[in-house]
C-alpha cells in the first residue's frame, strides 16, 4: 500500500470534495492550510534559575523544538511588564517555529500519523479546538510524544501548542478541510 502524501491528497481528494460540497467554481477558491505555528512557553521551568542554568534550560528547549519541527526555533520576548506575573519587558518567555510549504506538510503528516496516536488517552481532536475562522489549535502536554525526541536523553519535559492556520471563510469550511485531510476530529 502506498502512502499518499499530504499535498497529493489535497489535490486529488480534498479539492474535488470541497468543490462539490460548497459549490466552488474554481479550484483555487478551495481553502487550504497557510501555516503551522508550534510554540511553547518557558513559564515555571525558569523560576528560581539564574545565569547559566537559565541559559541552559532555554537552549535545551530551543534545541528540542528545532529537532521536532525540522527548522530553527526562535525565542519570544515579553512585550510589556506585568507585575502580577513578575514579568519584565524584554525577558524571554517562550519559543516558536512557523512552518510553511513542504516542512509544514511533513510536520502535519508526522503529527497525524505518529504523534497523536502515541499520545496518552488520545480519542480524537475536540471540535471546540477549531475557531470560527476554521483554524485548529491543539495542545500537547509532553513533547516526548514526538519520535524525534529520545525520552532517555530528554532533560526537561514541556508542553507544546500547535496552531494550524487555514484560509477558510468559516468554521464549517475549516472543519471539512481538516477532516478530508485526515485529522482525527471527534464528531
Amino acid at each position: 500500500m502506498s502512502i499518499i502524501h499530504f499535498k497529493e491528497k489535497y489535490k486529488k481528494d480534498v479539492i474535488p470534495a470541497m468543490m462539490k460540497k460548497f459549490g466552488y467554481k474554481n479550484p483555487l477558491a478551495v481553502p487550504n492550510i497557510d501555516k503551522v505555528t508550534v510554540n511553547t512557553g518557558f513559564g515555571k521551568m525558569l523560576n528560581g534559575k539564574s545565569g547559566k542554568d537559565r541559559e541552559r534550560t532555554i537552549n535545551t528547549i530551543l534545541n528540542d523544538l528545532s529537532v521536532i519541527c525540522g527548522q530553527r526555533a526562535v525565542q519570544t520576548y515579553a512585550r510589556k511588564s506585568i507585575a502580577g506575573f513578575s514579568l519584565r519587558e524584554g525577558v524571554s518567555v517562550g519559543a516558536k517555529v512557523t512552518l510553511r510549504s513542504q516542512k509544514m506538510y511533513d510536520f502535519l503528516e508526522r503529527l497525524i500519523h505518529v504523534t497523536l496516536p502515541r499520545s496518552r488517552d488520545f480519542k480524537g481532536i475536540n471540535m471546540k479546538s477549531i475557531d470560527k475562522a476554521g483554524n485548529l489549535t491543539i495542545g500537547i502536554k509532553e513533547h516526548l510524544y514526538f519520535p524525534e525526541v529520545s525520552p532517555e536523553k530528554a532533560k526537561l519535559i514541556f508542553g507544546l501548542e500547535i496552531v494550524v492556520t487555514t484560509n477558510a471563510k468559516n468554521k464549517e469550511e475549516g472543519l471539512e478541510l481538516l477532516r478530508l485531510l485526515g485529522f482525527p476530529i471527534k464528531s
